[in-house]
């Protein structure tokens, strides 16, 4: 069966990949956006961190990816930050949401830490961090070492890059273009706008942090996902649709509220502002299954896309063999 995938982020790749390999001839076209989510993702892999109260099949779902991940990364000889995640917070109401979030869980791992305890763990978390959670199973990953992983994949397994579409089967995960791609996606599928910051660490400065920190300040959501040489700083979320434009008050916000958690970056170097397009579905679950016969969507996953990519690739393979998903 000839398999053509629309979209190359981590997704289309995921899903090419995972089709070559099951046996299927496969061609990808890719459309190509420098502001395509996945290429402009933190690269968080924390389900648990990110959960919410009415949100449960998005966290279930974004937990068995997260068991799929180890595997996942090791085929394609990626690198994963394994240290967990610290969510903390600086105000009463930051920690209260801290609390609801611990209460989803049955988890003795995971519980409200005090101020103390936190910087215990990451000594250069600012005093205006009151408390926060452990959460020792979340990991991150380079997003954009992942993406020329796959792509490399791709290529070893035999998908073919190609500018047309003519696939018997056509596999639509072009994220949060996809709304223009089908009928059946057109108001489903959306923008949603995100800025975010890499920063570089100077000489003199102290080290990234060893974790992933996500942080709630005053209610504003930020977080800092560690690299090698500094962090990750994100994310914005606007109703905004394909605005590109990087906001004065986009930067100047999470700039102080990151500096707010872990005040030592106000030395780094900022490197990179950039904006991209989350794929937003109105429940935030993904679609991933037949629109028609011959068409198969796998989209709308929103901030999840790098968590959910292993679970979606095999899903739609099930989907190309005769199954259900």
């Amino acid at each position: 069966m000839e398999v053509t995938v629309v979209g190359g982020g981590v997704i289309g790749l995921s899903v090419a990949w995972f089709a070559a390999r099951a046996g299927f001839s496969v061609s990808l076209h890719d459309l190509g956006s420098p502001h395509a989510g996945s290429r402009v993702a933190g690269g968080m892999l924390a389900p648990v961190a990110e959960a919410w109260p009415g949100e449960e099949v998005v966290t279930a779902q974004g937990i068995e990816a997260l068991a799929q991940w180890p595997e996942f990364a090791a085929e394609l000889n990626v690198e994963l930050f394994n240290n967990g995640t610290i969510t903390v917070g600086t105000t009463p109401g930051d920690l209260a949401d801290l609390r609801r979030i611990v209460g989803l869980f049955n988890d003795s791992t995971v519980e409200l830490l005090n101020n103390r305890t936190i910087r215990q763990l990451e000594p250069s978390i600012g005093p205006a961090v009151r408390g926060g959670v452990l959460i020792p199973g979340d990991l991150a990953v380079d997003n954009r070492e992942l993406l020329s992983a796959l792509r490399k994949a791709c290529v070893e397994a035999g998908v073919r890059f190609e500018s047309t579409v003519d696939g018997r089967v056509t596999v639509i995960a072009a994220g949060a273009w996809s709304g223009s791609l089908h009928p059946a996606l057109k108001d489903v599928i959306r923008p949603v706008k995100g800025e975010i910051l890499r920063l570089g660490r100077r000489p003199g400065t102290l080290p990234p942090p060893t974790r992933t920190i996500r942080a709630s300040v005053s209610g504003r959501s930020v977080y800092l996902v560690p690299r090698r040489d500094g962090v990750v700083v994100g994310a914005t979320q606007y109703e905004a649709g394909f605005d590109t434009d990087v906001s004065v008050a986009g930067v100047r916000d999470l700039l102080r509220d990151a500096e707010t958690v872990l005040p030592g970056i106000a030395e780094y170097a900022l490197t990179e502002a950039a904006v991209g397009f989350r794929a937003g579905s109105p429940d935030n679950l993904p679609i991933v299954r037949y629109l028609e016969p011959g068409v198969i969507a796998a989209t709308g996953h929103h901030r999840n896309g790098l968590l959910l990519a292993p679970h979606t690739a095999r899903a739609v393979v099930e989907l190309l063999e005769g199954g259900s998903s």
